[in-house]
C-alpha cells in the first residue's frame, strides 16, 4: 500500500476491527447464514494458489484460484452445508478463527475501507484425525452501508503452496 494506515484509534479502523472479530465469530458457530447478511451484492471472493517461484516472481499466477467466488456460489455453498450431501463437513468442523494485524487504510471509492489482516484457522474433525492450521494474510474492501459495514471483496492469500488440509469447505 502507497497510503499510511489509519490510526488504530480512529472510529473506522475501531468498525473495520469489530466487523473482522465478529465475522470470525459467525465462522467459529457455524453461523454461515447470518454471515451471508454482511456481504455486499457485489462480492468476490479470491483465494489465489501459491506458486512457489524463484526470487522476484509473482507469488500466484492469474487464473489459478482455489476460490474465485460471487454471492450466488457463496450462498449455493452455505445452502449445501444445510442438506444431508456436504460430506465434507459431516461431522462439523471445530473452527477458531483467529484474526490479527488488522491495518486499515481509506479505499479506492467513497465508502469504502481496504483493511489487512492475518487470519490464522485452527480446524478439528471428528475424534482421530490430526487438527488442521491454516495461515493466511486476508485483503478485504468494506463498504458502508445503511446497515453498516459489508464485505465486497476478500483475497485470501494462504502462507503455504501445498495446502495441508483434506478440504477447503470452510471460510477464511
Amino acid at each position: 500500500m502507497t497510503t499510511s494506515p489509519l490510526p488504530y484509534s480512529s472510529e473506522a479502523h475501531q468498525a473495520a476491527h469489530q466487523f473482522l472479530v465478529e465475522e470470525a465469530h459467525l465462522f467459529d458457530t457455524l453461523r454461515y447464514e447470518e454471515w451471508l447478511g454482511l456481504l455486499t451484492d457485489d462480492i468476490r471472493y479470491l483465494m489465489p494458489v501459491a506458486v512457489t517461484m524463484d526470487k522476484g516472481a509473482a507469488p500466484s499466477r492469474a487464473g489459478i484460484d482455489h476460490f474465485d467466488e460471487d454471492l450466488f456460489s457463496l450462498r449455493k455453498r452455505v445452502e449445501r452445508f444445510a442438506t444431508g450431501h456436504a460430506w465434507t463437513e459431516d461431522p462439523p468442523s471445530r473452527l477458531r478463527h483467529y484474526v490479527t494485524n488488522i491495518r486499515t487504510f481509506e479505499g479506492p471509492d467513497e465508502g469504502e475501507l481496504t483493511v489487512e489482516s492475518a487470519v490464522l484457522l485452527f480446524r478439528s474433525r471428528g475424534d482421530d484425525r490430526a487438527p488442521e492450521i491454516v495461515s493466511a494474510g486476508r485483503a478485504d474492501v468494506l463498504r458502508s452501508t445503511v446497515d453498516g459495514l459489508r464485505l465486497a471483496r476478500r483475497t485470501v492469500s494462504v502462507d503455504e503452496s501445498v495446502l495441508r488440509t483434506q478440504n477447503l469447505a470452510v471460510f477464511l
